[in-house]
């Protein structure tokens, strides 16, 4: 598929999704998509000021919503699910677009968005507390839960839809706004849940700025941070970051829901069944090109197995289809930018400065090619590592 085609893609979902054009005239963020590096949007990011003025609005839209009942309030997140069903396809094509996952990771993804829109309407009906007995006569204790406020969402890369609805659709049916700000990598994405949050927002009837989505980079996103009007602010990224939101938010007293990086390995003993070891291994290391914190990075393998498993994880890793995530056949999409690109090179390089023997990978695919277009493809990578040094110790995507 052609640049022009990949582009024209792109901006014909986003329409049908109702989120408009996705080239805007003064647009500072460049919008590129990792299958082959090329542009697929320009948007402006907002100023602080803009920031914080949509907090404002997201706030006062939470003084309304917080007195509609809560089942009242589920039926915005039901209309919202409808509109994610219907638009599955198009959606899960822009995931695949803008963030290189695969055609069935992005279809995926969203049908995650739409389970737990399904799972928030259902809580909506269920949201009690406990009667307690007490030692006074003629009083009782209850237990009321109450809504929050603007609730900020950051979210990252690599889940560039489903992060926001976990937070979202239980936000909405507490009663709660939500204001968030997607990575700048995969922002497109986040104007199409936008697009379709306001549909099911006019449908339902709610307040307007109940959902609001900021744009740009960091600097937008410490708005949120340090909004005392945001009351929780839930973050997804590296543990780099997540300890520097915890500490701004904790210091006006506001509370943060982290999902931070992670450095997964399994533990391959003598007893296991090791088809089922190598399955598990290679879906696990080479979902989303390595790119979650769920991914798998290491494997701590029994000495006595270790080499039948590494020739049979070698075999598997050189047959594995490596190419453009829209095509059926692609179990290896590309790594979502340039950044990501030399960030993988770098680890296998230190890794084999470390002693590292490399059984496999670690190449440029033949589809990748410089910064001046062409996606980031690589080979994944097995490396015997002699020991547990800094690298194996650290995630790196």
């Amino acid at each position: 598929m052609s640049m022009t085609d990949i582009s024209t893609q792109a901006r014909d979902i986003l329409q049908r999704l109702g989120a408009g054009d996705p080239f805007v005239a003064d647009g500072d963020l460049v919008c590129r998509s990792p299958i082959d590096g090329h542009e697929i949007g320009r948007l402006r990011s907002h100023t602080a000021a803009e920031a914080t003025e949509l907090v404002g609005n997201a706030h006062a839209a939470f003084q309304q919503w917080r007195t509609v009942p809560a089942p009242a309030r589920g039926q915005f997140v039901r209309e919202l699910g409808e509109l994610l069903r219907e638009h599955k396809d198009d959606l899960g094509a822009l995931v695949s677009i803008e963030a290189g996952k695969i055609v069935s990771e992005g279809a995926g993804e969203v049908q995650e968005m739409i389970d737990i829109c399904d799972l928030a309407v259902g809580l909506s009906r269920q949201l009690h507390g406990l009667t307690i007995a007490t030692e006074r006569p003629g009083h009782r204790m209850m237990e009321q839960w109450h809504p929050l406020g603007v609730i900020g969402v950051i979210s990252a890369f690599n889940f560039p839809v489903a992060v926001w609805s976990w937070n979202a659709a239980l936000a909405f049916v507490c009663g709660d706004a939500v204001v968030w700000k997607p990575s700048e990598k995969t922002t497109l994405t986040a104007l199409g849940c936008q697009a379709l949050a306001l549909e099911a927002g006019r449908r339902a009837g709610v307040p307007d700025g109940l959902s609001a989505v900021l744009i740009g980079d960091r600097t937008v996103g410490e708005v949120l941070v340090d909004d005392p009007r945001v009351p929780l602010v839930s973050a997804t990224g590296s543990t780099r970051m997540g300890k520097e939101v915890a500490p701004r938010v904790a210091a006006r007293l506001g509370r943060t829901l982290l999902e931070l990086g992670g450095n997964n390995a399994p533990v391959v003993a003598p007893s296991a069944d090791l088809d089922l070891a190598v399955r598990g291994i290679v879906f696990s290391a080479v979902g989303t090109a390595g790119q979650r914190c769920t991914s798998l990075r290491r494997i701590i393998v029994h000495e006595s197995i270790k080499d039948d498993l590494v020739t049979r994880l070698k075999a598997a890793y050189e047959t594995l289809p490596i190419g453009s995530p829209l095509k059926s056949s692609t179990l290896v999409g590309p790594l979502v930018d340039e950044t990501a690109f030399r960030a993988f090179g770098a680890a296998v390089s230190q890794a084999q400065s470390d002693g590292g023997r490399l059984a496999t990978g670690g190449a440029q695919s033949a589809e990748a090619s410089s910064s001046t277009g062409g996606g980031f493809y690589v080979h994944p990578a097995i490396i015997d590592m002699p020991a547990q040094t800094d690298i194996v110790k650290t995630e790196t995507f």
